[in-house]
């Protein structure tokens, strides 16, 4: 098939494609995204453009399931692997790590090399590591595999969109997101049930199986009917910042998760701390020097605007992240949930975020971003909060729903506003690159919440658990959280207080994201940077 060259327009062009913000983060962003990339100069059939469409849904499918079910499944892996808790996170953070550092990296090089090129390449290492993942036979080499799989993600997911984009005109593409975004919101809500039945009638090596179909039809459809695309103009990749960034960040995860075992003052957890620290503002240099060729061109931060949506992200989405992974334990291994039930128990958030957008748009128009920038993360703030407080062995919608009610709903009210505001603040040159930047602090912050509220838990546990050292609290809280028999009810009972602790926490943050987006938030929502102004 033909290669087609999209054409670059000063309104940004194909460039500014980036990348998706994970299963909870709606299809507003997406959309911003999709509408930033030009159309091809050569027209296709309409059977093509559908066909196309739909490699990108079954492509993007793959990661919101993946990132929808892994939560799910945690409990049930802790068990079978017979992993510590601080080993079990990395499950998780080894995949946000790669994604969140590298998510920039493949939106560029989808337009530098080919959006159609990369996308197949993306899905072939998407799918290659998910194998891996569920034939693994051990904790090690399962961690590996999901770093794996996070790179793969980081190539699909920018190049899936700019695919989207490149596909449809001005004119045709409010349905084809349309559609888009409905497909991505069967996979929100099908995703958690999915996964917890999938972990109780055949293994938690099944959600990482079921991935193999689904590339296999993504990669098929975009290889036959997808035309090639790319941006003759696109800059060189910025691999200093990524590999920068990714290495300042995992030295971080690494110090926080090894402070239950080693403790905060040990040498090993304050060097890797430091040396994380020093590679994060090592990276804000290479920044600084690069200008506007840097994945994170720093003139962005000029915008008041959008400094304040990306410190409410990183707040928001810390308490959100933290929140979500440490709340199945507390369901299964408090409450007495089935990992169907787990899964299902969390329906609700899935569908109110699903649904709820076009409800906060309206109410954008009428309020204005800056009063749903306060509202809606204190409204989640109260749901945290009551699942500090409720006890999870009472029946489904009387303890749990009310809090994951509020938590949806103050999540729904928050994302439109706040992807609004990101791309407004940057101005339509900057849109794209602006909107990857505020998915990656996402997903940055979910990483940074895992590690940092497991030596938050450990503390607490070890505070309401009088008299073991701590070698003994942190095999005593492996123990709980794996689900072995014959734990005493101390135990427990320090277990569910330290899970309390992790609630208020997180809906500390989420309220004081709240407070960010009240005082730092221009009034009208919609100031520009000197940057933005200049090339809008």
């Amino acid at each position: 098939m033909l290669t087609v060259y999209a054409r670059r327009t000063p309104t940004g062009g194909n460039r500014l494609s980036r990348a998706s913000n994970g299963w909870i983060h709606t299809a507003a962003c997406h959309a911003g995204i999709i509408q930033a990339t030009t159309c091809f100069d050569r027209a296709l059939s309409q059977r093509c453009k559908w066909l196309t469409l739909a490699a990108t849904i079954v492509g993007s499918s793959m990661a919101f399931l993946d990132g929808s079910v892994v939560n799910i499944a945690l409990p049930a892996i802790q068990q079978a692997l017979h992993s510590d808790a601080a080993a079990t996170q990395w499950i998780v953070n080894a995949y946000m790590l790669l994604l969140g550092a590298l998510v920039l990296i493949g939106g560029s090089a989808a337009d530098l090399y080919g959006r159609r090129r990369i996308f197949v390449l993306g899905v072939t290492v998407f799918t290659a590591a998910s194998v891996a993942c569920g034939l693994s036979p051990n904790i090690a080499a399962l961690t590996v595999s999901r770093a794996v799989q996070g790179f793969g993600a980081a190539l699909l997911t920018p190049a899936s969109l700019a695919m989207l984009g490149a596909s449809f005109d001005e004119h045709e593409r409010s349905q084809a997101i349309g559609i888009w975004a409905g497909a991505g919101a069967l996979m929100l809500a099908a995703g958690p049930p999915l996964g917890g039945w999938l972990v109780d009638q055949v293994s938690w090596r099944a959600i990482f199986l079921l991935n193999v179909p689904l590339a296999i039809a993504a990669a098929g459809l975009a290889l036959r009917f997808a035309s090639e695309s790319s941006d003759p103009h696109a800059k060189q990749l910025d691999w200093s910042g990524a590999v920068t960034v990714a290495i300042g960040l995992a030295t971080i995860t690494l110090g926080l998760s090894a402070i239950p075992t080693a403790g905060f003052r040990d040498k090993t957890v304050l060097a890797a701390l430091g040396m994380g620290t020093a590679f994060l503002a090592l990276f804000v240099a290479i920044e600084a020097r690069l200008h506007e060729w840097a994945m994170m061109p720093l003139s962005l931060y000029r915008s008041r605007n959008f400094s304040a949506t990306n410190a409410l992200t990183l707040l928001l989405y810390f308490a959100l992240g933290g929140a979500l992974y440490y709340l199945p334990f507390g369901l299964i291994r408090l409450g007495g949930y089935s990992a169907t039930q787990a899964g299902a128990a969390l329906l609700p958030f899935a569908l109110i975020m699903s649904f709820g957008a076009s409800f906060a748009g309206t109410l954008t128009d009428r309020l204005g971003p800056r009063s749903l920038l306060t509202m809606g993360p204190i409204i989640a703030a109260c749901g945290l909060a009551m699942l500090a407080v409720v006890d999870l062995r009472q029946p489904f919608w009387v303890g749990v729903f009310p809090s994951i009610f509020l938590l949806g709903t103050g999540m729904s009210i928050t994302v439109p506003p706040l992807t609004s505001t990101v791309m407004a603040a940057a101005g339509n040159v900057h849109a794209g690159i602006a909107s990857g930047v505020n998915n990656a602090v996402a997903r940055i912050a979910g990483l940074l919440a895992v590690a940092a509220l497991g030596a938050t838990l450990f503390a607490s546990f070890s505070y309401h658990l009088v008299g073991p050292t701590p070698p003994q609290a942190n095999e005593a809280l492996n123990a709980v959280m794996s689900g072995q028999s014959g734990i005493h009810e101390e135990v427990v009972a320090a277990f569910e207080r330290a899970l309390r602790t992790i609630m208020l926490v997180t809906a500390s943050c989420s309220a004081l994201a709240g407070l960010v987006g009240w005082l730092w938030t221009e009034p009208n929502g919609t100031a520009t940077s000197g940057i933005a102004r200049q090339h809008s």
